[in-house]
């Protein structure tokens, strides 16, 4: 049988990639991170990471993946920038096309993670940072008493707008619809509690500011009517897109995520999936390092069974 040039290889550097990095080069697994784009993912759209056990005081998301990326380079694995095409499992290997070359592995992790819809309007990009953020859980406690709009209906954005009730009483949740889309019992607890209040037929045209957030432009979307809101932070939940191009053919729930076991394991035996991809119920850090962390040990114990090194 000819050897793979890589017993381990990793498609994303967020967080749950690089943690499975780490582990598979502390487990002597010949391991890639494969990379097209910056090192970080979502971790880099945040300004104070405070709720990471065990790292306090806050630091900011990109000197975070910073350290975890000199951690597992250290370890031994290593890291290349390219753009794959597609994937194919032929007998125990796994071929990967990219726009350079084709390489060779026995285990594939998919940590491609998840990207935040986008409102698609002036300033948001912005004052990303500076008072637009896409996770109530990791800023929400910068606006304590403060002003702050929620936009979405769904789940998540009631979820997110009651978690941020508990921080401040003035939320406001705008929803284009004159419904909102949550679970009826999740959506009854927004409409009940008195921090929160609830505009429909409404959309954001405009995030405005001058070092921060300190306003939007709003339009009524049945008389077209336009008004000023000032707030001191944008909170946009308007959905998540799985980064799944690569294996569509997989396994996904209704919202497109992809389905594993607790092992993280796929449909396909060596492959694996952890992160923001993959379906779960809770999306945070130290939950995408905790998939990180069990994808590669469970990559090691199969790639060691198809080399016939399992431990007896």
């Amino acid at each position: 049988m000819a050897e793979a040039q890589w017993d381990f290889v990793i498609i994303g550097a967020g967080t749950a990639g690089l943690t499975a990095a780490q582990y598979g080069a502390r487990s002597c697994l010949r391991t890639l991170v494969i990379e097209s784009e910056l090192c970080g993912g979502q971790a880099l759209n945040i300004f104070e990471l405070e709720n990471y056990p065990g790292i306090y005081p806050a630091v900011n998301g990109g000197d975070f993946i910073e350290t975890m990326k000199k951690q597992a380079f250290d370890f031994g694995a290593k890291l290349e920038k390219r753009r794959l095409i597609s994937i194919e499992k032929k007998n125990t290997m796994f071929h990967l096309k990219s726009d350079i070359d084709t390489i060779t592995c026995y285990a594939l992790l998919i940590a491609t993670g998840a990207t935040h819809r986008h409102l698609g309007v002036p300033g948001e990009e912005e004052f990303v940072t500076r008072g637009v953020s896409y996770c109530a859980t990791c800023d929400g406690p910068f606006f304590r008493k403060k002003r702050v709009v929620v936009v979405g209906g769904g789940d998540s954005a009631c979820d997110e707008a009651n978690y941020l009730s508990s921080l401040t009483p003035m939320v406001t949740l705008i929803h284009r619809r004159d419904s909102l889309r949550a679970q009826k019992a999740v959506a009854e607890r927004v409409l009940q509690n008195p921090n929160i209040t609830v505009q429909f037929n409404t959309i954001v045209k405009e995030i405005r500011g001058d070092t921060k957030v300190t306003s939007i432009l709003l339009q009524d979307t049945v008389t077209k009517e336009e008004r000023i809101m000032e707030t001191d932070g944008v909170f946009i939940f308007t959905g998540m897109d799985p980064q799944t191009q690569l294996v569509n053919t997989l396994p996904k729930d209704e919202s497109g995520y992809i389905i594993t076991d607790e092992f993280m394991q796929t449909s396909i035996p060596g492959l694996y999936c952890a992160g923001d991809i993959r379906a779960k119920p809770f999306r945070q850090l130290i939950t995408a390092a905790s998939d990180g962390a069990i994808a590669a040990h469970c990559a090691e114990k199969y790639i060691r069974e198809v080399l016939n090194e399992a431990y007896k």
